[in-house]
């Protein structure tokens, strides 16, 4: 009986030990809830220790300098996407879709089903949704279309001045981007790391090799 009792009072102070270790996490979890300002609005931002990392993890700080320095929304504006349908995917969700699929890592187009399930990132941004990729397709096909040898005359000079809007667009984008660092004192630092060759490799170049002088190398550089 007493080793009994002696067990009981033991899983007693276990169960006890161990709620009184899960409200201290949880109110120290929320006393650590970061702030951020998006286009949905402010959003609390809470980390969680034992989940695993994930790609859009960080989103909500990026949506957060898109939303303050006002880059995302100045690139929509200045889309040259126009669309006469009224069942057309907005500018939005279309720049948007893009966007996430980049930040995501994809390499095809087929890739972004993986997002459709997602319902925080596009509330993040603004969108409505995540568009397929059948209808990102043929967005980017209309912001910058290719020639088509079936094109008359008229047509042709329609599609290159399409190219060169989608082009300017881009080039502004990217632009606007990067001037404030040209009206700021900024130091560039440049860390080359020499790779000796051997053998016959694509892009083996002679050059600077301080183990290895006069055999080729890959030069990898790090800014």
């Amino acid at each position: 009986m007493g080793e009994r009792k002696a067990q009981q009072k033991s899983a007693e102070k276990a169960i006890v030990k161990a709620v009184d270790s899960s409200l201290k996490s949880e109110m120290a979890t929320s006393q650590e809830a970061m702030c951020v300002v998006t286009k949905a609005g402010r959003m609390q931002v809470h980390w969680d220790k034992s989940a695993k990392a994930t790609t859009m993890g960080q989103l909500v700080f990026f949506a957060e300098f898109l939303e303050v320095a006002g880059v995302f929304e100045r690139w929509v504006e200045a889309c040259p996407l126009d669309y006469s349908s009224g069942n057309a995917s907005t500018c939005r969700d279309v720049l948007g879709t893009w966007m996430l699929s980049v930040l995501d890592g994809h390499c095809r187009y087929a890739h972004i089903a993986g997002l459709r399930g997602d319902g925080v990132a596009p509330e993040i941004l603004g969108m409505e949704k995540i568009i397929s990729d059948e209808a990102l397709r043929r967005a980017l096909k209309a912001i910058a279309p290719s020639p088509d040898s079936k094109h008359d005359e008229i047509q042709a000079v329609v599609q290159r001045s399409q190219v060169e809007r989608a082009q300017r667009w881009m080039q502004d984008a990217l632009f606007d981007s990067v001037q404030n660092a040209f009206d700021t004192a900024w130091i560039l630092d440049c860390d080359p790391t020499v790779k000796p060759l051997y053998g016959k490799q694509s892009g083996a170049e002679i050059g600077y090799n301080p183990k290895k002088p006069g055999r080729p190398s890959h030069t990898t550089h790090t800014y």
